[in-house]
């Protein structure tokens, strides 16, 4: 399969003239927070994701690191307070420790990184720490060894995955949290089990609702388990205590054990309790696309400027219009809904 996008309109529209330079959309939301995706590698093959006949990209279309860099820059002087590294895997992206200093150098305060946590030892955490990293998220779904085979389609195992979260809150990071994307039929029955990981381990486990971003395109509404019974499943086992949203634009809602112990619950509900309302999020891709929204069906292309010997201007101008474009939220209930081209790996989650 072939994940190259259909080609866009060069430009975006024209946003309106403001006295602040912030990226801000034609709804009142200002974006706070960029997904920069660095790859679109992956070693593994998600079942909810990546089907195993996905093409990746040629090596040339993908961004360098310095135009990552200068990116994230222009990202950070127009609002942007955080940062999160994606891919496809970027732990296997050989500059990912360039990646992370050249992000740094920005001055943005918080750097984050998901990855699917194979390639995690003691010495990998504390080299990203070292370059800038602050916050880490691996993706965990779960603990059953054939299940989890099933579900990643590789030969890590869950055992592997979960030390690879241990040696990180053993680096140092602070505020380690594990997903885990919930499909009906294979994993519903873990979650309480995931949800133990919170309290063994002191992070916030976070469960997604299964959404339309598969490369096979194999989504459809029964396999998608609610959050709110999610929530139902770990709560006749452990009682939760609802806390919240860490910020409005947070993507997860909070919940503590009633009993007090260590660790917090997430729930990501994109499908049943959409949050576009609040979103301030920005997402460019390992090729240089800007996507205002995870479930856009057009996107930009910056590499034409990055290339071209645009200056920072022209290009902080382009961001400034293609935000401007973001739409209202992602309509996956609505009647007319249509699934984007790319699939998750390729776009940065």
């Amino acid at each position: 399969m072939n994940t190259k996008p259909q080609a866009d309109d060069a430009r975006p529209g024209r946003a309106p003239a403001g006295g602040q330079r912030r990226m801000i959309d034609s709804h009142g939301r200002t974006i706070r927070d960029l997904r920069l995706s660095i790859t679109d590698r992956c070693n593994f093959r998600c079942v909810y994701c990546m089907d195993p006949g996905v093409r990746f990209m040629p090596s040339e279309e993908l961004l360098q690191p310095r135009e990552m860099a200068r990116l994230a820059g222009l990202c950070v002087g127009l609002g942007v307070e955080k940062v999160r590294i994606t891919g496809g895997e970027p732990t296997l992206h050989p500059a990912l420790e360039e990646i992370i200093r050249g992000v740094a150098a920005t001055g943005v305060g918080d750097i984050a990184m998901t990855t699917n946590g194979w390639r995690i030892g003691g010495d990998e955490c504390r080299a990203w720490k070292a370059a800038g990293l602050t916050r880490l998220t691996v993706s965990i779904d779960s603990l059953n060894e054939e299940k989890f085979s099933t579900l990643t389609r590789s030969s890590t195992g869950a055992a592997d995955v979960v030390r690879s979260i241990d040696c990180a809150r053993g680096a140092g990071f602070d505020r380690v949290k594990a997903n885990a994307v919930v499909v009906r039929g294979l994993n519903e029955d873990e979650v309480p089990a995931l949800a133990g990981l919170a309290r063994t381990l002191g992070i916030e486990m976070r469960f997604i609702e299964y959404m339309p971003l598969d490369s096979g395109r194999a989504w459809e509404p029964g396999l998608l388990v609610p959050a709110a019974e999610i929530i139902e499943r770990i709560n006749a086992v452990t009682p939760l205590r609802e806390v919240g949203r860490d910020e409005p634009s947070s993507t997860a809602l909070v919940y503590e054990f009633a009993d007090g112990a260590p660790g917090r619950i997430g729930v990501i509900a994109p499908v049943t309790a959409p949050f576009c309302g609040a979103c301030a999020r920005l997402r460019i891709t390992a090729d240089g696309k800007v996507r205002p929204c995870l479930f856009s069906l057009k996107e930009w292309d910056l590499r034409p400027l990055l290339r071209g010997g645009a200056g920072d201007r022209e290009i902080e101008e382009f961001l400034i219009d293609v935000t401007w474009t973001k739409q209202a939220g992602h309509g996956i209930s609505a009647s007319g809904f249509e699934q984007p081209a790319r699939s998750m790996s390729a776009i940065g989650g």
